[in-house]
């Protein structure tokens, strides 16, 4: 898709379809031709012509407005530049209405298979040039890798703004973050077959490459030798053996950096202890905390924020076999804790806390966040429109939520402390990897992670309800079926607020 900036009269625009955002409150623009007037206005109502019907009913459109939330699109018939006129209503009640109404104006071009659509953005709506951008890229979203034939084509986009600096960094900021969540997108949506944690570790390498990031990966023996005790455990069920994948964006000069973590499980059985088959296919996704932070680093380094940043992936498969690890195993981590294994399927919490400590160790963060399919725990507990969080520093906590307002990708911070640490406490070792019962599943997972950390400012988000479409996620114009790329646009804003 081809992004550019009109800033002359709209209404001069040779376009195939102009889209008119409005509120409720708002005043339609100005932009209707006085010749669709004078035929409109005429008092030879059974004489009129096609184009005058047709100017008739583009008129009713304008003055009546569609529904909150609705559009509704006419042709012009030549009597204005654009073909035709796509006329929105925002729906106040949405934490995203330019979002939302973008997404749906594009896939509207998209069924009528238009070559290019303009969007005259609201003057009176701070970041409505962002969200257009978003909605617009993310609603044309399409994951058709393995189908044969592919959907008709993707418009060209046009804003309908002034092309100061100040916009065209908007523009810039917007379009690069969109690209960061379409390739989450596309790698958590990758079927377990075709993306092995090899295949995530190439895809970052070719990333730093194009983005100037320095780029690791550590594999097999090593892992082993270096202590990555968790990962290595999870990992040897599989022949597609793990891999710890670091990205690096210096934009800081010597300043301590942020560190990203995500969980990327290519592939969850549940190993030895194996999940039922119901619904196994969408095991795939267990990857969609690894594959954000991929469009994280990407979008960080493409729009050259100005500080440190580093992205770390434990990528593993998690398989049952000769070779998988087992329910009584007692392992070492990272951090040299012992972790007693109740349940093979509790392995997230394994390979994110040598991720966690290996960060902690090597780069010495001002602040460590973790994106992680962690438990169905939190699923009972929010829903499949809200993320967890958990945190041991309310500054950072505060900030997270300050930018899930402004992104509207949602999340709760649930308590955390003693009591719940005790919940994984082991007989026979340091810590267990599964709590008491069912009790608090997501928060004692947090725990667990939380003793990787020591001191550091840390957040982990459990985004195992909202990273891709399931029964009872609201439906939205931006989000297509399959990997939603939850957690890029919050951690973004949250990092640009930096």
């Amino acid at each position: 898709m081809k992004i550019s900036v009109y800033a002359e009269n709209p209404a001069c625009m040779k376009t195939d379809m102009l889209c008119i955002l409005i509120s409720e409150e708002s005043e339609i623009p100005d932009i209707i031709d006085p010749k669709i007037d004078e035929a409109v206005s005429t008092k030879d109502q059974a004489g009129l012509s096609t184009p005058e019907r047709f100017a008739r009913e583009l008129k009713k459109i304008v003055r009546a407005k569609p529904r909150t939330g609705k559009i509704a699109v006419t042709p012009t018939l030549g009597l204005l530049p654009a073909d035709h006129i796509l006329i929105g209503c925002l729906d106040g009640n949405a934490s995203d209405p330019i979002r939302l109404l973008a997404a749906t104006s594009a896939r509207k071009a998209r069924e009528m298979n238009l070559a290019n659509l303009a969007v005259l953005i609201p003057e009176d709506m701070p970041g409505a040039t962002r969200q257009a951008i978003e909605g617009v890229k993310l609603g044309l979203y399409k994951f058709d890798k393995f189908k044969t034939e592919k959907e008709c084509r993707v418009p060209d986009l046009v804003i309908c703004s002034s092309a100061s600096q100040e916009v065209m960094a908007e523009i810039k900021a917007a379009e690069s973050t969109a690209d960061g969540v379409i390739l989450t997108r596309d790698m958590a949506n990758m079927p377990p077959n075709a993306c092995t944690p090899a295949v995530i570790a190439d895809v970052a390498r070719r990333i730093a490459t194009q983005y100037g990031m320095n780029f690791g990966v550590i594999e097999e023996p090593e892992l082993t030798n270096s202590g990555f005790g968790g990962i290595s455990a999870v990992g040897q069920g599989s022949k597609n053996g793990p891999r710890l994948i670091t990205l690096e964006h210096k934009g800081g000069g010597e300043a301590r950096p942020v560190v990203v973590v995500g969980k990327a499980v290519t592939f969850d059985t549940g190993g030895i202890s194996i999940k039922p088959a119901a619904n196994l296919d969408e095991m795939k996704f267990d990857k969609s905390g690894g594959c954000a932070i991929l469009g994280i680093m990407q979008a960080a380094a493409a729009r050259n924020l100005p500080l440190n940043v580093v992205g770390i992936i434990p990528a593993v498969e998690n398989m049952p076999g000769g070779g998988s690890y087992r329910p009584g195993d007692i392992i070492t981590l990272y951090s040299k804790k012992t972790a007693e294994i109740i349940n093979t399927d509790a392995e997230g919490r394994l390979i994110l806390a040598d991720a966690l400590a290996y960060g902690r160790k090597r780069y010495n963060p001002v602040a460590m966040i973790d994106l992680a399919t962690l438990t169905g725990a939190c699923i009972v507990a929010l829903g499949n429109n809200v993320a967890g969080l958990v945190s041991n520093d309310d500054t950072l906590a505060e900030d997270l939520l300050r930018s899930s307002a402004e992104t509207s990708e949602e999340i709760w911070r649930l308590p955390i402390n003693h009591d719940y640490i005790n919940m994984i406490k082991s007989k026979v070792a340091d810590v267990r990897n599964m709590g008491i019962g069912r009790a608090a599943g997501a928060i004692t997972a947090a725990a667990f992670l939380e003793r990787a950390i020591g001191d550091t400012p840390w957040a982990h988000l459990d985004i195992a309800g909202v990273a891709w479409t399931q029964q009872a996620t609201t439906e939205r114009d931006y989000k297509d079926h399959g990997a939603t790329g939850f957690g890029v646009r919050l951690i973004l804003d949250y990092l640009s607020r930096l």
